[in-house]
């Protein structure tokens, strides 16, 4: 275990027999299996990729030999993980936790108190002194909201799960308001990518989930093995990049559902039918492509209401999962 208490409080320690270790990119498929039994036993079905899995271990400011662990019970099975998410290395880490439903309920403790302690040292690495922490938990996972809360985290805001159906939506985009233009990003044009970085950038600054540097986004986005610029797109105005929307790689692998992962307008130009031309020209993107449904991932307590404009276009709540923070 880490050295350095992050509280009062002793750690949890696991079962006799029981171990932990760091992961490799060997274990997405076990880390994947886990979490949708994790997903299933909180929400009725699977709702991460191996997209994210390999995502989350490889972040920017996530080392795998230092920072994610792997819970093994007494038969050597993987039954909870660990990590931490912090792109950008600002004041502020996002924890994840996740165990096998019922039989790695004895791991959710002790991880959920490592990954903490790691918090604190991460915390003072990166030069911040207080350290914010958050983590989420869908209301139905009162374990381990009770360990959040035993731990002195508190309620802050919540998360939303949208999602549409996409039956009888055109397979063409319909024209965008005067004087916008939409189109594929170019990928292997530097300076447009530099321009939808820099968007989602300045978009996700409150968020839980802030996008890490140029470089260290390219690298990242170099390294995954698939990729869909024909589901990405960007908003220009006056020939400038305004808006731009990025789908998920493994859109449609596990619901048969386009994910539209980030989606942002730079602030002087929303209210200007931006972001509901980009969702629209996507859902047309992803119907053509015989997808039954899309769906996003979107903060409920963000300033920039996006929660309005995916009502508006129709999109309903499948679920919310509840954000805590603690400073420490």
């Amino acid at each position: 275990m880490p050295p350095g208490p992050w509280s009062d409080a002793p750690m949890t320690e696991l079962p006799r027999g029981w171990s932990l270790r760091r992961p490799t990119l060997d274990d997405v498929p076990a880390i994947l299996e886990l979490v949708h039994a994790s997903d299933i036993a909180a929400l009725g079905y699977p709702d991460f990729s191996a997209e994210e899995v390999r995502e989350s271990l490889t972040e920017p400011n996530t080392d795998m030999a230092r920072d994610v662990w792997l819970a093994l019970d007494d038969q050597h099975k993987v039954v909870g993980w660990a990590f931490p998410v912090n792109a950008s290395a600002t004041d502020r880490d996002f924890v994840e936790v996740y165990v096998w439903p019922e039989r790695g309920l004895p791991a959710m403790e002790p991880l959920l108190d490592i990954i903490l302690a790691r918090a604190a040292e991460r915390g003072a690495e990166f030069g911040h002194s207080p350290y914010e922490v958050r983590a989420g938990a869908v209301p139905t996972e009162k374990p381990y909201i009770q360990a959040l809360l035993d731990r002195g985290f508190t309620f802050l805001k919540q998360h939303a799960r949208m999602q549409m159906s996409l039956d009888g939506v055109p397979h063409t985009a319909p024209a965008p308001p005067e004087g916008v233009t939409v189109r594929l990003v170019r990928p292997d044009d530097d300076a447009d990518m530099r321009a939808f970085h820099g968007v989602i950038q300045q978009a996700f600054l409150d968020s839980d989930h802030r996008t890490a540097d140029y470089d260290a986004w390219r690298k990242l986005l170099d390294e995954e093995p698939v990729h869909v610029y024909d589901e990405w797109f960007v908003a220009e105005i006056d020939g400038r990049v305004v808006g731009a929307l990025e789908s998920s790689a493994d859109s449609g692998d596990a619901n048969d559902e386009g994910w539209v992962k980030r989606l942002g307008v730079l602030s002087s130009y929303r209210k200007r039918g931006v972001g509901e031309t980009l969702l629209r020209h996507a859902f047309a993107v992803y119907a053509s492509k015989g997808r039954a449904k899309a769906g996003l991932g979107v903060d409920m307590a963000n300033p920039t209401q996006a929660a309005r404009l995916y009502l508006a276009v129709g999109m309903k709540p499948l679920y919310e999962a509840n954000v805590y923070q603690k400073v420490i």
